[in-house]
């Protein structure tokens, strides 16, 4: 019999019924009534084309042709039992994989991990630096987080505000643009690689950035930046986002929540 066809529900009936030589506690372990394992039975039966129990005056009797299958069923069900506490041991593993652009891991995402971490050592993290697409399946990735207009076709959360700020130094240059992927500005006096380097320009007082307010807000409060104008909406936003699976994972939860709070 082709594995695709294989009666495994009328198989789990046949392993309780065996073992309680009993259709009544057979129904009791399985949750279901007598009438259901007695059905099951009789479907399974028709299905191998043998007769599996006999009823005796002693009661409920294995047929040779069950008790010829028993051993190597009960084996079939512990490779089972094996496979899903193998498939189940990465919902309790303690390490999680996040890709996210080097400017948030440095700004926002690190201590975040860290409040997180504290609430329970034994977690640990391995980060990827990562600002275009990246493939989940490769990268052997949990998480990512992106910034970006929407999740697209992943399931997905946003954090943060999508505004962006204009900053620049509480002393410095202002009336140049420093110019990032984020914000192509015209004729910028410098172009930098991410919204990090062009917050430190803007500290440096080199000129202006027009940033994300999730990065540039704690150097606004520690007075290492001002606001320039009011704030701007690009569009954008950083998302958390994983496929399916992934973002079905326990500890994936845990840390969404953790880090969208």
């Amino acid at each position: 019999m082709k594995r695709t066809h294989l009666p495994l529900n009328g198989l789990r009936v046949l392993d309780a019924a065996a073992r309680h030589l009993s259709f009544t506690r057979a129904a009791d372990e399985l949750a279901v009534t007598p009438a259901a394992v007695g059905q099951q039975i009789r479907a399974l039966e028709d299905t191998l084309g043998t007769v599996l129990f006999r009823r005796t005056t002693r009661g409920l009797e294995l047929t040779p042709e069950a008790e010829a299958g028993l051993d190597a069923l009960r084996h079939g069900f512990l490779c089972f039992e094996d496979a899903v506490r193998a498939m189940q041991a990465g919902q309790s593993s303690k390490v999680l994989t996040i890709a996210a652009p080097r400017d948030l891991t440095a700004r926002w995402l690190s201590s975040r991990l860290g409040d997180l971490a504290k609430q329970d050592p034994e977690l640990r993290f391995h980060l990827i630096a990562a600002d275009e697409a990246i493939d989940f399946t490769e990268a052997n990735l949990d998480l990512a987080i992106r910034l970006m207009v929407d999740k697209g076709e992943l399931e997905g959360v946003s954090v943060g505000s999508a505004s962006f700020l204009k900053v620049a130094s509480p002393s410095g240059e202002a009336d140049r643009w420093i110019a990032w992927p984020g914000h192509a500005a015209p004729e910028p006096i410098l172009r930098v690689a991410d919204a990090g380097l062009a917050i430190e320009a803007a500290a440096a007082g080199l000129g202006r950035a027009l940033v994300p307010e999730l990065l540039a807000r704690g150097d606004v409060e520690a007075g290492r930046l001002r606001i320039l104008g009011d704030p701007v909406d690009q569009g954008l936003r950083y998302w958390l986002i994983a496929p399916t699976p992934q973002w079905r994972q326990a500890k994936v939860k845990r840390l969404v929540e953790h880090l969208s709070a």
